[in-house]
């Protein structure tokens, strides 16, 4: 059974097949769903109440996915230059907006996560804009801390041309099927998405012991190698988040839906540009 390593798409419906936006293989009945198997995972059973919802309500397509998350994105971009605006004419303020707009955000993605909130716009939008007083903190650091030969400016449009060239080049090989969404590769996503997170927590528990914990954030080779680890990983995670939102289009999920597609997406956005950025920033530290 396909899980995905994001854990906002955790909640969606589980069935065989794969493709994106309606365009995959598998036989589906008049309202989407599968035809029925010999048996019933109970674990799918929490989903009904979409099933149910979906004759009385719009169901989501395709395009509400895109302009939901067109409009996350958006917040996360304004709150962003705004917070690197600040940042530039005050730079002790950076450490301020990095843990504000850090732990708000992972406590909203939690409470959407667990209270099954994810299409909650109100959440959503909240935690674009508390992501984005992060990152504008975020970037300002690594763009003109970090690096020396190299102007900020330039670092951050070299990052965010990667994550949204990382990002096509993943939905195309989902299109086309070149990679298929399978157990077995969610198994490895997923098991390797752990990994990383333990190893970002030993390396905060050793920092505290250690100058530079275990080496995985400093900017030598090991920090290089992690960085790039960490964006394969993300990178295959898109796969799965497409797989998950074919999946709640697919079961005809209400409209409101695409909220928790686009709070997954930028989840995952997020995360790439932060790595692509901390990889960009290593190479100019020389």
């Amino acid at each position: 059974m396909r899980t995905t390593s994001n854990p906002v798409f955790r909640n969606l419906p589980r069935q065989q097949g794969g493709g994106y936006a309606n365009f995959g293989a598998g036989q589906f009945n008049q309202y989407g769903n599968p035809q029925a198997q010999q048996h019933q995972d109970p674990y799918t059973q929490q989903y009904q109440p979409y099933q149910q919802q979906a004759p009385a309500t719009r169901s989501m397509t395709i395009d509400d996915v895109v302009i939901k998350t067109g409009i996350t994105l958006g917040v996360v971009v304004v709150m962003a230059v705004l917070s690197y605006a600040i940042t530039h004419g005050n730079t002790a303020l950076a450490p301020l907006f990095l843990i504000v707009g850090g732990l708000g955000a992972f406590v909203l993605v939690m409470i959407a996560n667990f209270m099954n909130k994810q299409d909650n716009p109100a959440i959503v939008l909240s935690y674009a804009a508390l992501e984005g007083l992060a990152l504008g903190a975020f970037s300002y650091v690594f763009a003109n801390f970090r690096p020396m030969g190299v102007s900020g400016s330039t670092l951050i449009v070299q990052a965010i041309l990667g994550t949204f060239g990382v990002f096509g080049g993943m939905l195309v090989v989902y299109k086309t099927g070149a990679i298929r969404v399978t157990p077995r590769l969610t198994r490895m996503v997923v098991g390797a998405l752990f990994g990383i997170m333990v190893l970002v927590l030993g390396n905060l528990v050793a920092s505290f012991f250690i100058p530079g914990g275990l080496g995985l954030r400093s900017g030598g080779a090991i920090a290089i190698i992690f960085s790039l680890i960490c964006i394969g990983v993300a990178a295959f995670s898109f796969l799965l988040d497409f797989d998950a939102a074919d999946q709640l289009i697919r079961a005809q999920a209400p409209e409101k839906a695409a909220w928790g597609v686009a709070l997954g997406l930028t989840v995952t956005l997020v995360w790439l540009y932060t790595e692509i950025l901390r990889l960009l920033s290593y190479f100019q530290n020389d």
